[in-house]
């Protein structure tokens, strides 16, 4: 009967321990937020974007990131449109060369020392959510990778699906929230 109870009693202090462990595991996890987007929410009308029939305000979402990992030597973000139409998707914002000690960028803000390349848009910057219209819902994947390089040698011009590429080959942590929108 003692061997029982002594059972049950380090089973249930094992359990308080590994949940403190498990909590404090979390609180170091690298991790996005944002006061704009929330996970698997509709996205907002002021990151839609403005032509192509959408009527949008066109402004590149708040971010902030806490947690990244310490051989973290930049940063970049990605928004992405997997369900496009499209090979490879929809890139609607690619930025490179975040310094390592930033970490938020405010709503339709930029970075000082960054890089935003080119988008599917053929424009350079943020271009909002425009699916096409009754191809139902859409999911956009906006992430924020920590990098272990300072700068990716890459040039503006670098087609989206490249500079992920260039993005995925140096990133050790990545987090994502995703928002999505539907035409009807």
């Amino acid at each position: 009967m003692k061997k029982i109870i002594l059972l049950i009693l380090c089973l249930y202090l094992g359990g308080i321990i590994m949940s403190s462990a498990l909590d404090k595991v979390e609180e170091n996890i690298f991790k996005l937020t944002s006061k704009t987007l929330k996970n698997n929410d509709i996205l907002p009308n002021n990151q839609v974007y403005k032509g192509y029939g959408c009527e949008g305000g066109n402004v590149s979402p708040e971010l902030n990131w806490t947690n990244p990992p310490v051989n973290t030597k930049s940063f970049a973000i990605v928004c992405h449109d997997p369900d496009a139409p499209k090979e490879n998707g929809w890139y609607h914002w690619l930025v490179v060369n975040i310094p390592s000690d930033i970490r938020s960028i405010k709503e339709g803000g930029k970075i000082k020392g960054s890089l935003e390349t080119i988008t599917d848009f053929k424009t350079y910057g943020y271009g909002g959510a425009c699916p096409p219209v009754g191809h139902g819902v859409h999911h956009y994947n906006f992430t924020v990778y920590a990098l272990d390089i300072e700068k990716l040698d890459i040039s503006k011009d670098a087609k989206p699906k490249e500079a992920e590429d260039k993005i995925l080959s140096h990133a050790v942590a990545k987090s994502t929230i995703t928002a999505l929108f539907e035409r009807k």
